[in-house]
C-alpha cells in the first residue's frame, strides 16, 4: 500500500512541474509519508545511518523497487530525457540526493533547463570537497579495515579491464570509483579501437600491417612516443578486440580516423558511439565477476611499506569517511587532467582558457597520487586539442564524422586542410582561420551512416536546409555551394585536387544537408605517469616501483606530442589488461 502511495505522490510532483515548499527534500517527503526505510534498511535512525554504503546500493534497489527501472521511467514527452541518456543505468542517487538539493548529472556537460523534483532543497557541501590531510593520517595509524590483492584506481575503461583480468587471473580485486557512477572519459568517447589484423578487416579486404600500425602513431606522435610501447600496442590490438567481444561487445563496423593509412577503427555496428557501448560491456561483465565497484570513494593516498612496498591505499568514502584498505598491488587507471584547470595552467598555459570535453573525473589524481610516493612522469606537458567540439560547449563532435565522409570549411564555407590530417594540424589550422572556428558539413547519407549524430541535432547544434545554397545563407558561408560543388568532384574521380584528402566515401547530394560549428578544445593529456611495457609505474631513478601500475590517459609516453583517434581505447584495453594481469601475478606470488 505504501509503495503504490509513494508512486502516486511523486508522481503527482513531477506533473506539477516539481514544484514544492523550500523545506521538503526527497527524505523528508518519503518520511512523510511513512519512515526512512522507505529508503533505508531498518532500524533505528542512529543505527541506519551505519548501513548506507559508498555506493548506496540499497537505496538504489529500493528507488528501482517502487519506481521501476530506466526503460520503465522513460518518457518520450520529454524534450530531454535523463533516463535514456548515453550513460546508461546508472546509480539514481547521482542525481536525486535524498537529504539536499538534486543535481542533473546531465549538466556537468550540457546545459538543460529541467526542473527537477525538490529543487528548492538546501545545497549540501560536496563530501569530496578536500583532501584531508589529518584524517588520511588517522587512518593510516588505524590500520586497514579491510584487506584484498589488488585495488585498481578509477572505473572507466583501463580500470575495468584490470578488474577484469586481475581477476581472471586469480586474485582477489576491489575497483574504486569516485564519482557516483562509473564510465570515466571512455564513457564519452566517439569515435572506436584502433586494431590492426581483426577478422572484421580481413573480411572488407583491408590490408594492414603491425608494422604500419606503429609507423602511423609513431609519426602522428612526432616521434616522441616511447617505440616499445608503441610496437605492444600495434602486436596487440586484434587480441584487445577480440577481448572485448569475448566480453559481449560488438565491434563489427570499420572505418578510417585521421592519421591511420587504413581502415582500422572498430566499432559498434549500426553507428552507435564505442564508449557507452565499451563501458556497457565492461559494467556487466564486472558484474558477472562478483568485482566490487565501489562509487563515490575516492583513493586520496597510496601507502607504502618502510621498505617502499605497496601497503595499500585510503579511501574517502562518501558516507564511510576514511579508510585503509590493505593490497600488494595497485593500479592506477584515473584518467588525465584535462578538466583541473590548475593543472593545465601550469602544465601547459597556452591552453589555460580552452573548453573542455572530458568528464569532470578528469582532474589528474593519480598523477598527483604517483608524484607523491616518487613515481616519475613522462610528456607530462603535452595536452592534446581536438579540433572538433561544439563551439561554445563541451560537446565533442566525433572525428568519426570526418572520417566517414564531413568536409570541415571556415566561415566564408571553403575548405582549407584535409579532414584527415592529425588532431593538432586540424586545430592549429582552425586557430589560423579569421575567427578561429570552423564548420563541419554533410548530408542525410552520413546522418544514415552515423546514427550518433541525430543525437546533435537533438541537442540543437546543426544548421539543417533542404538545400546547399540554404545551408550556404543560413550560416553566412557565401562560398560553400561552390566548395561542395568542386568536393563533389573529387570524389567522383577519387582523387581531392585541393588537400590531397585520400579517402572520400561520400559526397554532399543527398538533402538535408547539415553544418554544425566547431572550435578545439583540450581532449586528451598525453603526458602522465611514466611506465614500462609491463605497465609498471617508474620511478625517478627510471626503475620500477614493485606492486604499482598504471595503465590509460594517467599514463605518459605511449603517443608522444600527439594522440590518434582510435589509440586510446586501444590504450586502455592493451595496458588495461597487462596491468591487471601483471599486479595479480605480482600479489599473488607474495603469498
Amino acid at each position: 500500500m505504501r509503495k503504490a502511495y509513494l508512486v502516486s505522490a511523486i508522481a503527482a510532483v513531477l506533473l506539477s512541474g516539481g514544484a514544492m515548499a523550500k523545506d521538503v527534500n526527497l527524505a523528508k517527503f518519503h518520511s512523510d509519508m511513512g519512515d526512512c526505510q522507505s529508503c533505508h534498511v531498518e532500524g533505528k535512525l542512529k543505527d541506519i545511518k551505519k548501513t548506507i554504503t559508498d555506493s548506496q546500493t540499497h537505496e538504489n534497489a529500493q528507488c528501482r523497487d517502487c519506481h521501476g527501472g530506466y526503460s520503465e521511467l522513460a518518457n518520450d514527452k520529454l524534450h530531454f530525457d535523463p533516463h535514456t541518456s548515453h550513460l546508461g543505468e546508472i546509480n539514481c542517487t547521482s542525481c536525486h540526493t535524498a537529504h539536499a538539493k538534486p543535481e542533473l548529472t546531465c549538466n556537468n556537460c550540457h546545459n538543460f533547463e529541467m526542473e527537477m523534483p525538490f529543487a528548492n532543497s538546501k545545497a549540501k557541501k560536496k563530501w569530496d570537497g578536500d583532501w584531508n590531510q589529518e584524517q588520511i593520517r588517522k587512518a593510516i595509524e588505524r590500520g586497514p579495515v579491510e584487506t584484498v590483492d589488488v585495488i585498481v584506481v578509477g572505473g572507466g575503461s583501463a580500470g575495468f579491464n584490470a578488474a577484469i583480468s586481475a581477476k581472471e587471473a586469480g586474485a582477489n580485486v576491489v575497483l574504486f570509483e569516485k564519482a557516483p557512477y562509473t564510465g570515466g572519459n571512455s564513457m564519452l568517447a566517439a569515435g572506436g579501437i584502433n586494431a590492426v589484423g581483426t577478422p572484421q578487416q580481413k573480411k572488407k579486404g583491408i590490408e594492414d600491417k603491425v608494422e604500419w600500425y606503429a609507423e602511423d602513431a609513431m609519426k602522428g606522435g612526432r616521434y616522441q612516443n616511447d617505440p616499445k610501447l608503441v610496437q605492444i600496442l600495434a602486436e596487440e590490438s586484434a587480441e584487445a578486440v577480440a577481448w572485448l567481444e569475448s566480453l559481449g561487445a560488438n565491434m563489427d563496423d570499420l572505418k578510417r580516423s585521421g592519421g591511420a593509412r587504413v581502415e582500422r577503427t572498430h566499432r559498434p555496428s549500426g553507428g552507435a558511439s564505442v564508449g557507452p557501448h565499451i563501458i556497457d560491456t565492461l559494467r556487466k561483465a564486472a558484474d558477472k565477476r562478483d568485482i566490487p565497484v565501489r562509487v563515490n570513494s575516492r583513493v586520496e593516498k597510496i601507502v607504502l611499506n618502510d621498505d617502499k612496498s605497496i601497503a595499500g591505499v585510503v579511501v574517502h568514502g562518501r558516507h564511510s569517511g576514511y579508510n585503509m584498505v590493505a593490497a600488494d598491488s595497485v593500479v592506477l587507471a584515473t584518467g588525465g587532467y584535462g578538466m583541473n584547470k590548475q593543472m593545465v595552467a601550469y602544465y601547459r598555459p597556452t591552453m589555460k582558457d580552452m573548453t573542455s570535453s572530458n568528464n569532470v573525473t578528469a582532474t589528474g589524481d593519480g598523477v598527483l597520487l604517483a608524484k607523491e610516493i616518487g613515481a616519475s612522469m613522462t610528456d607530462i606537458d603535452w595536452v592534446q586539442a581536438h579540433p572538433t567540439i561544439g563551439k561554445d560547449s563541451r560537446i565533442l563532435i566525433s572525428e568519426t564524422v570526418r572520417g566517414v565522409g564531413a568536409i570541415m570549411v571556415n566561415t566564408d564555407g571553403q575548405r582549407f586542410i584535409s579532414e584527415l590530417t592529425t588532431r593538432d594540424r586540424a586545430s592549429d589550422a582552425i586557430l589560423k582561420q579569421k575567427d578561429q572556428y570552423a564548420w563541419l558539413v554533410f548530408d542525410e547519407q552520413l546522418v544514415k551512416k552515423k546514427k550518433m549524430v541525430r543525437g546533435y541535432e537533438h541537442l540543437g547544434m546543426l544548421s539543417k536546409a533542404n538545400t546547399i545554397e540554404e545551408l550556404a545563407k543560413i550560416t553566412n558561408m557565401k562560398d560553400l555551394p561552390k566548395t561542395a560543388a568542386a568536393y563533389n568532384k573529387y570524389q567522383a574521380a577519387g582523387k581531392d585536387e585541393a588537400f590531397g584528402r585520400e579517402d572520400m566515401p561520400l559526397n554532399l547530394s543527398k538533402p538535408p544537408y547539415y553544418a554544425v560549428k566547431v572550435a578545439p578544445g583540450i581532449h586528451h593529456t598525453m603526458g602522465g605517469v611514466a611506465v614500462d611495457t609491463d605497465a609498471n609505474v617508474l620511478n625517478l631513478q627510471s626503475w620500477k616501483m614493485d606492486g604499482l601500475y598504471a595503465a590509460g590517459e594517467v599514463t605518459g609516453g605511449l603517443h608522444g606530442y600527439n594522440r590518434l583517434g582510435g589509440n586510446a581505447i586501444a590504450d586502455t584495453v592493451v595496458f588495461g589488461r597487462k596491468a591487471g594481469e601483471n599486479a595479480a601475478k605480482f600479489a599473488l606470488e607474495k603469498k
